[in-house]
């Protein structure tokens, strides 16, 4: 006779295992920050770096040294309350190609466009493709995200500090429903927002 399963939960580690023997070929870094401006505005900044362990060239262009930048890549967004952009700065500082140099061109084209449901397909309308930069479509992408973690809590900060009641919260934050620890159903729900809190429905059935 078969033994009744194990229905423990299993625990996935935290920590990486150990690596195989390597050495480091590449390094990209990504930065985000989000600033509360002094007019009311928030500002949005991403940064990207690529740089290499080893010199390579590409067919007919410059050779690329070691430990040198081969992206350097900033953006800021400035976004109202609402999440709609006001402005759109790009600095291009390190590039491969100087052909690169021309990728922002249509960056101006967000400015009005709100970052929020249906971003991606945003940047795509209107810098998609060889209408910009792969790399700096990325950034955007991920700005959103820093975007709300910026904005509700410095709005509840403004409000805080300004002497002001917090609004009563009405409707379900935009991230439940969204990932494993904001399920209806998590433990987690049940302690911030019980309000919106939906058991799981039971999975035995009666016979």
């Amino acid at each position: 006779m078969i033994g009744a399963l194990n229905t423990r939960p299993v625990r996935i580690p935290l920590a990486l295992p150990p690596p195989s023997p390597r050495k480091l070929s590449h390094t990209r870094t990504v930065v985000y920050q989000g600033y509360d401006r002094e007019d009311g505005l928030w500002d949005i900044e991403a940064e990207l770096t690529d740089v290499k362990t080893f010199g390579f060239k590409v067919p007919n262009e410059r050779p690329f040294p070691a430990n040198e930048p081969i992206h350097g890549l900033k953006i800021r967004v400035t976004l109202n309350d609402q999440m709609v952009i006001q402005d759109i700065a790009t600095s291009m500082d390190d590039i491969p190609h100087p052909e690169c140099a021309g990728a922002p061109h249509g960056m101006h084209k967000l400015i009005g466009c709100t970052m929020g449901p249906g971003w991606r397909k945003v940047i795509a309308q209107h810098v998609g493709g060889t209408e910009g930069c792969t790399h700096l479509r990325e950034m955007l992408f991920n700005m959103a995200t820093a975007a709300y973690q910026t904005l509700p809590s410095g709005q509840w900060r403004r409000r805080e500090l300004a002497g002001q009641p917090h609004p009563e919260v009405t409707q379900a934050p935009y991230y439940l429903g969204q990932c494993h620890s904001w399920a209806y159903d998590s433990p987690t729900v049940q302690r911030a927002y019980p309000m919106f809190f939906k058991p799981k429905a039971s999975d035995s059935t009666d016979n």
